[in-house]
């Protein structure tokens, strides 16, 4: 046929991974010199841009856990090293200086989007709808430059239900309305997708049933109905991640309650004023205490950390040998040492006095034992602590997994003030930024994870390490260390602890249904108070395993073998399914179940969790492509090898041609 036919890529998920492929795509073809037509389907029920969860009409009560100077979905000027500058975008930051210069590009804001940026700073948290209003502004400027471009950009507002295979090769993707759309390649930008209740949810949702009790399942905040959360009463909340602090605010100044300073500081600065609207929030974790907050600073890591450790070339020397290294065998260890000199190099700056003998020598003695080699730098280490710190200004790294430690408490009363303490030392922990050990130390984990989920992806960690060492404790501690609320959010809660609207029901909680008295009841055996109510609410997102999604797309591509889950093998030899894709090395085609990848369909985003760790996170502006911003990376590798397709085939194709919608409006599919 004629070369000008156009070469059809359907990018089903028009959220921000879906932009990022939108744009590496745009900036690709600019810089090739073979452009041959090109047709862009984004293909999602959502506005292109902010997707499902991003959505401009939700609250502006709930926050990113990011501040403003984070989070990018292209690589803007010089913000994203490595990559070819996007021709279209800004990072969020960029933009939120553009929208407050006073130009007409702020037209399409709302009064309450303006309010908002005219107070946001680049440390500062913006909420969900505003980084929303970034993302659809995105999309606008990628329309303009596909139809510079003479690219075909459409937006099928519909949910695609299955993807099958001609004999050509060509994959067909059925959308809702019994409409197909033939593609020459797909990009799966998934996000998050409804799942299947664990079997311990499945009996809470049945016994709510049976007895007329409320339960609310895992859910996008933006999903969830608060109204069914009854004033004055108590409400089970099971969860204190990120999820759980959007079910506080909701609930309290969501409810017309207001926090008013205190003039005390950081920790008791603020009082909580009830509305009285409000219902009594009893939450639970494994852990017993949120997740900690987010340190007050002018960068995402802190400026005074520096890895000497966990460099690239030592975290990268076993792979570049041929071996796999273990994580806490081989990196750990660096980890744990930078970790270790975060916290006690600011500890002899911010408070010398405190050491037994001066910090210049305590400083000498302790970065010779970090040097150590091998196991000795542990015990060495141990001894210059003993020597020269006080026992109330220890820390113990791997001991912050348990928060409250492994003790019985004598009530409910001792439980909350257990937490309330841990609160109140956490918010002038966040306060202090750069002055607080533990921050400073957190800020070292976090630098370290961002070059962790370089070393560790594709393949680049034992597959038994990964299952039980770096998913299996590092994961759960860095999270509740470093991926925390925004400072504000902890002071928040622990006002609301003291006005006697929130309580903890304990470490190592058990949900139960008391079926005499028909209620749901929640107790921790590290506390003995068992809490009754007739709401339990899971404050979590739907998890991340392709196993037990019920997207129909998804659980249609698993059952018809175009894709599968990633098996990996654990220490003793069992093989565990693991919550991601089988795909190949980037551009991460999907693995079918014959073991052979699919040419032209390809993965981005969270499935991708079982060869690449941190795939929730966003895109770091000003991060390197492999690190910080190993999204667009992933993004730009497969633009390349579509747009590679698509040179490839120019003049090959045998497609019959068929009439085209007009480019960029919402239509019905056609059989192209």
């Amino acid at each position: 046929m004629d070369h000008t036919q156009s070469f059809r890529v359907a990018v089903i998920g028009a959220g921000p991974r879906g932009l990022s492929v939108v744009d590496r795509l745009l900036t690709n073809r600019r810089a090739s010199a073979h452009r041959r037509p090109l047709r862009i389907e984004l293909i999602d029920p959502f506005r292109p841009g902010p997707g499902h969860v991003w959505r401009t009409n939700q609250s502006r009560l709930f926050l990113m856990n990011t501040p403003a100077l984070f989070p990018t979905v292209v690589p803007a000027g010089d913000t994203v090293r490595d990559l070819l500058p996007s021709p279209a975008g800004l990072s969020f930051n960029q933009w939120r200086e553009l929208m407050g210069a006073g130009t007409s590009a702020a037209d399409s804001l709302s009064a309450g989007d303006r309010q908002e940026l005219a107070a946001l700073g680049p440390a500062d948290f913006p909420s969900r709808p505003l980084y929303g209003r970034y993302l659809e502004w995105t999309y606008r400027q990628l329309q303009k430059t596909a139809a510079d471009d003479g690219v075909e950009l459409v937006h099928r507002r519909t949910e695609a239900l299955g993807i099958s295979r001609e004999a050509a090769g060509r994959l067909i993707v059925e959308l809702e309305g019994q409409q197909v759309l033939a593609t020459d390649a797909v990009v799966l930008a998934l996000g998050h997708l409804p799942a299947l209740l664990s079997p311990e949810q499945a009996r809470l949702q049945d016994a709510a049933q049976r007895h007329g009790l409320t339960y609310l399942p895992p859910a996008v905040p933006a999903d969830v109905d608060f109204s069914r959360l009854a004033a004055g009463e108590p409400v089970l909340v099971r969860g204190l991640g990120l999820n759980f602090f959007d079910v506080m605010a909701a609930a309290t100044i969501g409810r017309g309650g207001r926090y008013v300073s205190t003039g005390q500081p950081a920790g008791r600065a603020l009082r909580y004023e009830p509305s009285g609207r409000e219902p009594q929030l009893i939450a639970a974790s494994r852990r017993g205490t949120p997740y900690r907050a987010k340190a007050k600073l002018d960068s995402y890591v802190p400026r005074g950390v520096h890895l000497r450790w966990l460099t690239r070339d030592r975290a990268l020397a076993l792979r570049a040998d041929g071996l796999l290294p273990g994580f806490d065998h081989d990196l750990w260890p660096l980890l744990h040492r930078d970790a270790v000199w975060a916290y006690y190099s600011t500890l002899a700056r911010v408070a010398p006095a405190e050491l037994n003998g001066t910090a210049a020598e305590f400083q000498d003695q302790l970065e010779a034992a970090l040097n150590l080699p091998g196991p000795e730098w542990d015990a060495a280490k141990e001894a210059v602590l003993d020597t020269y710190v006080p026992s109330n200004r220890r820390t113990n790294l791997e001991a912050l997994a348990q928060p409250l430690g492994r003790r019985p408490f004598s009530g409910a009363e001792d439980a909350d003030n257990a937490v309330l303490a841990y609160l109140e030392d956490d918010a002038a922990g966040s306060a202090a930024g750069e002055d607080d050990p533990l921050k400073m130390a957190i800020g070292a984990l976090n630098a370290g994870r961002s070059l962790l989920k370089a070393v560790v992806a594709d393949g680049g960690l034992a597959e038994a390490s990964w299952l039980s060492e770096l998913r299996g404790w590092f994961e759960p501690l860095v999270e509740g260390l470093a991926s925390g609320p925004p400072p504000e959010r902890i002071e928040q809660l622990a006002a609301l602890v003291r006005a006697g609207l929130v309580h903890f029901v304990g470490p190592d909680p058990r949900f139960d249904v008391d079926e005499a008295r028909g209620v749901f009841t929640a107790s921790s055996p590290w506390v003995g108070t068992e809490y009754a109510a007739s709401t339990l609410m899971e404050a979590m997102m739907p998890p991340n395993r392709v196993d037990r999604s019920v997207s129909p797309l998804l659980a249609g591509l698993i059952r018809d073998g175009l894709a599968r889950p990633k098996v990996m093998m654990s220490a003793d030899g069992t093989p565990v399914l693991t919550p991601g894709l089988d795909v190949t090395l980037p551009p991460y085609r999907a693995v079918g179940v014959s073991g052979e990848p699919v040419e032209n369909l390809f993965v981005l985003g969270l499935q991708l969790s079982s060869v690449q760790w941190g795939t929730a996170i966003a895109a770091e502006a000003g991060a390197p492509a492999a690190e910080g911003s190993r999204t667009l990376q992933d993004a730009d590798a497969i633009a390349a090898a579509v747009l590679s397709a698509a040179a490839s085939t120019a003049g090959s194709d045998s497609r019959a041609t068929a009439p085209e919608p007009s480019a960029g409006q919402d239509q019905p599919a056609v059989l192209g």
